[in-house]
Protein backbone atom coordinates (compact mmCIF):
# COMPACT_ATOMS: atom_id res chain seq x y z
CA UNK A 1 0.00 0.00 0.00
CA UNK A 2 1.34 3.53 -0.56
CA UNK A 3 1.29 6.52 1.59
CA UNK A 4 1.51 10.15 1.18
CA UNK A 5 3.64 11.90 4.11
CA UNK A 6 3.20 15.37 4.50
CA UNK A 7 6.04 17.43 5.82
CA UNK A 8 4.75 20.27 7.63
CA UNK A 9 6.63 23.32 8.68
CA UNK A 10 5.98 27.13 10.11
CA UNK A 11 9.13 28.48 8.49
CA UNK A 12 9.62 29.46 5.37
CA UNK A 13 12.92 28.50 3.85
CA UNK A 14 14.30 27.15 7.38
CA UNK A 15 15.99 23.87 6.02
CA UNK A 16 19.71 23.42 7.66
CA UNK A 17 22.43 21.36 6.23
CA UNK A 18 22.49 19.25 8.28
CA UNK A 19 19.06 18.30 8.27
CA UNK A 20 18.90 17.55 4.18
CA UNK A 21 21.69 15.29 5.04
CA UNK A 22 20.13 13.49 6.90
CA UNK A 23 16.84 13.56 5.15
CA UNK A 24 19.05 12.32 2.14
CA UNK A 25 20.47 9.01 4.48
CA UNK A 26 16.95 8.23 5.32
CA UNK A 27 16.41 8.48 1.57
CA UNK A 28 18.82 6.02 1.20
CA UNK A 29 17.70 4.16 3.50
CA UNK A 30 13.57 4.43 2.04
CA UNK A 31 15.58 2.98 -1.25
CA UNK A 32 17.43 0.32 0.23
CA UNK A 33 14.39 -0.95 1.82
CA UNK A 34 12.12 -1.25 -1.15
CA UNK A 35 9.92 1.48 0.64
CA UNK A 36 10.70 4.29 -1.83
CA UNK A 37 8.58 6.00 -4.54
CA UNK A 38 8.94 10.00 -4.53
CA UNK A 39 9.18 12.76 -2.23
CA UNK A 40 9.77 16.17 -2.94
CA UNK A 41 10.34 19.41 -0.98
CA UNK A 42 7.31 22.55 -2.01
CA UNK A 43 7.75 26.29 -2.87
CA UNK A 44 6.11 28.30 0.20
CA UNK A 45 2.74 28.75 -0.09
CA UNK A 46 2.73 32.76 -0.85
CA UNK A 47 4.07 31.12 -4.38
CA UNK A 48 0.48 28.39 -4.87
CA UNK A 49 -2.33 29.27 -7.30
CA UNK A 50 -5.52 28.07 -6.33
CA UNK A 51 -7.64 26.86 -9.27
CA UNK A 52 -11.88 26.61 -9.03
CA UNK A 53 -12.91 25.13 -12.50
CA UNK A 54 -16.30 23.76 -11.21
CA UNK A 55 -18.21 27.51 -12.67
CA UNK A 56 -18.72 28.39 -16.85
CA UNK A 57 -14.88 29.43 -16.82
CA UNK A 58 -12.18 28.45 -14.12
CA UNK A 59 -11.13 30.83 -11.19
CA UNK A 60 -7.76 31.65 -10.56
CA UNK A 61 -6.76 33.15 -6.67
CA UNK A 62 -3.01 33.81 -5.67
CA UNK A 63 -1.85 32.16 -2.52
CA UNK A 64 -3.11 29.52 -0.79
CA UNK A 65 -6.26 27.30 0.08
CA UNK A 66 -6.44 28.17 3.41
CA UNK A 67 -4.66 30.58 5.76
CA UNK A 68 -2.47 29.19 8.30
CA UNK A 69 0.37 29.06 10.11
CA UNK A 70 1.72 25.65 9.39
CA UNK A 71 2.19 24.15 6.20
CA UNK A 72 3.32 20.94 3.91
CA UNK A 73 6.71 22.25 2.97
CA UNK A 74 7.29 18.56 1.27
CA UNK A 75 6.06 15.34 0.88
CA UNK A 76 7.20 11.39 0.18
CA UNK A 77 5.03 8.53 -1.51
CA UNK A 78 6.59 5.60 0.11
CA UNK A 79 5.28 1.95 -0.18
CA UNK A 80 4.71 -0.25 2.82
CA UNK A 81 2.47 -3.31 3.71
CA UNK A 82 0.62 -1.89 5.87
CA UNK A 83 0.08 1.40 8.16
CA UNK A 84 2.51 0.33 10.98
CA UNK A 85 5.19 -0.28 9.25
CA UNK A 86 4.72 3.36 7.23
CA UNK A 87 4.26 4.71 11.01
CA UNK A 88 7.62 3.09 12.03
CA UNK A 89 9.44 4.05 9.05
CA UNK A 90 8.41 8.07 9.02
CA UNK A 91 9.05 8.51 12.56
CA UNK A 92 12.56 8.05 11.49
CA UNK A 93 11.93 10.44 8.79
CA UNK A 94 10.51 12.85 11.16
CA UNK A 95 14.08 12.57 13.14
CA UNK A 96 15.80 12.72 10.27
CA UNK A 97 13.77 16.33 8.29
CA UNK A 98 13.16 17.78 12.25
CA UNK A 99 9.64 18.31 11.30
CA UNK A 100 6.48 16.69 11.82
CA UNK A 101 4.77 14.88 9.41
CA UNK A 102 1.27 13.68 8.54
CA UNK A 103 0.89 10.07 7.24
CA UNK A 104 -2.39 9.20 5.06
CA UNK A 105 -3.07 6.14 2.92
CA UNK A 106 -3.27 6.87 -0.93
CA UNK A 107 -6.47 5.20 -2.31
CA UNK A 108 -5.84 3.29 -5.54
CA UNK A 109 -8.66 1.62 -6.16
CA UNK A 110 -11.39 3.23 -8.99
Amino acid sequence: MQYLVNVIDSRADSGTAEEAAAIDEFNDKLREGGHWVFAAGLAHPSASTVIDGRGDEPVLTDGPFVETKEFAAGFWIIEATDLDVALALMAEGSKACNRRLEVRPVHTEA
